[in-house]
């Protein structure tokens, strides 16, 4: 077996038998400072934002949703919610864009009826999520959408 050093990225050997602590000596150091490590946060959400259909209709949908709470007035807490509903969805489906990838280099191009399940309930719950989301954001901006609606007609 083979992982990459710490240092470099040069493979190093590495012994079947040594291969846990080995793995846990690397663990820990993955970026060399905070910045390095945000840096490689934001390259992953560059990446689903570029690759994932769904992560970029989740951002645009969650955008307007705040954005039409912002403008409803609506409480600080109702908006925090649909904040936090908002970021669980973006934050599932990056799961999901991550755990799809690790599947797809285990089985490389071969089915394989685990990788599909594991494939499958991963975007159920980006699925359910969405769906919990988009329910939440009714019962808040519903309302005063209506009751706006309702002052105009009469």
């Amino acid at each position: 077996m083979t992982l990459y050093s710490e240092n470099s990225e040069s493979v190093v050997p590495v012994p079947e038998g040594n291969l846990d602590a080995v793995s846990r000596s690397l663990s820990w150091r993955v970026a060399t400072n905070l910045l390095v490590s945000f840096k490689y946060a934001w390259q992953g959400v560059a990446y689903a934002f570029r690759t994932q259909r769904n992560f970029r209709i989740h951002v645009v949908v969650g955008s307007l949703a705040v954005g039409l709470a912002i403008a409803l007035h609506l409480a600080p807490v109702e908006l925090a919610v649909i904040i936090l509903t908002c970021g669980v969805v973006l934050t599932l489906e990056l799961i999901n864009t991550a755990l799809e990838s690790v599947v797809d280099l285990t089985v490389q191009q071969t089915y394989h009826e685990l990788a599909k399940i594991a494939k499958d309930c991963a975007a159920a719950a980006v699925l359910i999520s969405a769906l919990i989301s988009v329910s939440v954001a009714a019962c808040l901006l519903l309302p005063p959408l209506w009751q706006q609606w309702l002052f105009q007609l009469f």
